[in-house]
């Protein structure tokens, strides 16, 4: 029996061994099974990707890429979910970043620094008819749009603003919000996102500065502001939190743990239970992920991986 037991423990550290994920340049957008942990490797670009999106029909991606070392050369693309049909939306000397899908797929919201700081402008899934559609008087933030609205950060708080452009609204008020700490960024809640039925929202919330990454944590707020409700409670550096599109599960970034750089994926379901690492052990430690997003059937998580070093 001890022979067997050697032999079936021999074998899967000789299957792990065996088993790599693809590289090809420095950042790629990447594939992830949750059944059997296959990682694949769709799209590859020697420049920096940032913020992946799913449309709601699951096949295509919107992104922004960096060409250049200057904020100014990061635009935005669209890709399919095979890796073709790779497009370029935007071609100008701003800074266009943190595009998001409209839920019926014909426009998409980005952020671009086109005056004095960060506003929301529109355009159609093509890049054409591009036009700001908010300025909120300060750099606005981390979008995301799904039913008639349309969150984001502004002033260290979460907001909503109703699809046409009207009424925005102030969702939350963290306590010592906009305040410097030891931190990178002051006190205050990030990366909105609302869930399939537009309702309620799932963002971060920095609470300390023990570490100068910032120590947040995971909370959910229904659309009206209220039941604002803790998921998290480590105080890990983590956020950029995304819906599955059931609903029932929310993927999100765990960057570090104290002061040790981590970049992995984590799943748990909405209600903040089951919370677990999906990053699969044999990626290196020199392969951070970034950006999850589920796929369609929630079967798959796609995210941007970053080669360090």
């Amino acid at each position: 029996m001890g022979k067997i037991i050697a032999i079936v423990v021999f074998l899967a550290i000789l299957l792990s061994g065996c088993t790599k994920v693809p590289k090809d340049k420095k950042w790629g957008i990447y594939e992830l099974d949750l059944k059997n942990n296959e990682v694949k490797l769709i799209y590859s670009s020697p420049f920096k990707i940032s913020t992946l999106r799913l449309n709601n029909e699951g096949d295509t991606f919107v992104f922004s890429q960096n060409n250049g070392t200057d904020n100014k050369y990061e635009e935005i693309y669209s890709l399919n979910i095979d890796g073709s049909n790779l497009k370029r939306l935007t071609n100008n000397d701003f800074w266009d970043l943190y595009p998001t899908w409209s839920p019926n797929g014909t426009e998409i919201a980005f952020l671009s620094l086109r005056d004095k700081d960060l506003d929301i402008y529109m355009m159609d899934a093509d890049g054409s008819n591009v036009h700001k559609f908010y300025d909120s008087g300060y750099h606005d933030a981390d979008i995301h749009w799904a039913g008639e609205y349309i969150v984001f950060t502004s002033n260290n708080s979460i907001w909503r603003i109703n699809d046409d452009g009207n009424n925005p609204i102030r969702i939350t008020n963290p306590p010592r919000g906009g305040e410097w700490g030891n931190a990178n960024l002051p006190f205050g809640d990030y990366d909105p996102q609302l869930n399939p039925m537009g309702n309620k929202i799932v963002f971060e919330r920095l609470e300390n500065d023990t570490s100068k990454y910032g120590n947040y944590n995971i909370f959910t707020v229904d659309i009206d502001g209220s039941n604002e409700t803790r998921l998290t409670n480590t105080s890990y550096t983590q956020g950029f939190p995304t819906w599955s599109h059931s609903g029932e599960k929310i993927a999100y970034l765990v960057t570090a743990i104290d002061e040790r750089g981590t970049y992995d994926i984590y799943i748990m379901n909405a209600d903040g239970s089951e919370n677990h690492c999906v990053t699969p052990s044999y990626f290196p430690d020199t392969f951070l992920c970034h950006a999850p997003v589920f796929s369609k059937d929630d079967s798959k998580l796609y995210f941007i991986g970053e080669w360090w070093k």
